[in-house]
């Protein structure tokens, strides 16, 4: 048995049913639980003697509208977890879906995880996943004064506000984009303006 088969084998038996998908494939371990389960499970993860995913790598959110070039038929929002385990050399990646699409919501994973707090503001910022219990839940990348989340798929390519320095107010000020849309597709793939003739 492989070191990855082994490591599937004790994640079902750990997890159980709390795993609602477990996928191999290109040589990584992917898990799925659901929001209410997410907190059982991470510790199972974290303090199991057969898992010990003592180290959170990374996590960051994942907006799935129109994903991959096709209508997406499930939860909107996710947020994917990378785990190390140092003491027993393997990696896992869990994703979690939002229940909600309008104001996504999840658990938070500071408490368990304390490099969870930056990566959960990230990914709120960016995304506008809300972590519930995060200690200091606020923008990271963007202004303070940004409007919406600037990875979300609906969220629009030349954005909303633009902000630039006022030397007769000598301060920053916001204003509606002035950026005129262009179309960015090359002539030679275009059909408008050619005649078949």
């Amino acid at each position: 048995m492989t070191r990855l088969e082994t490591l599937q084998a004790n994640i079902e038996k750990v997890l159980g049913d709390q795993v609602t998908k477990l996928t191999l494939a290109f040589n990584e371990l992917t898990i799925e639980c659901a929001a209410k389960d997410l907190i059982k499970v991470v510790k199972k993860l974290r303090d199991h003697k057969a898992l010990k995913f003592e180290q959170l790598i990374d996590l960051c959110g994942v907006d799935y509208q129109d994903f991959a070039d096709c209508t997406w038929e499930g939860l909107r929002f996710a947020t994917v977890y990378h785990f190390l385990s140092v003491t027993l050399n393997h990696r896992i990646r869990l994703k979690v879906f939002s229940t909600e699409d309008d104001f996504p919501v999840l658990p938070t994973l500071v408490e368990l995880y304390p490099a969870a707090n930056w990566f959960e503001r990230e990914s709120f910022d960016l995304y506008g996943i809300m972590y519930e219990g995060h200690p200091d839940l606020r923008r990271l990348l963007t202004d303070y004064g940004f409007v919406g989340h600037p990875f979300r798929k609906d969220f629009p390519m030349i954005g909303n506000v633009e902000m630039r320095y006022d030397p007769e107010q000598q301060r920053v000020v916001y204003q509606p984009v002035s950026i005129e849309p262009r179309n960015n597709v090359p002539r030679v793939i275009r059909d408008e303006g050619f005649h078949n003739g």
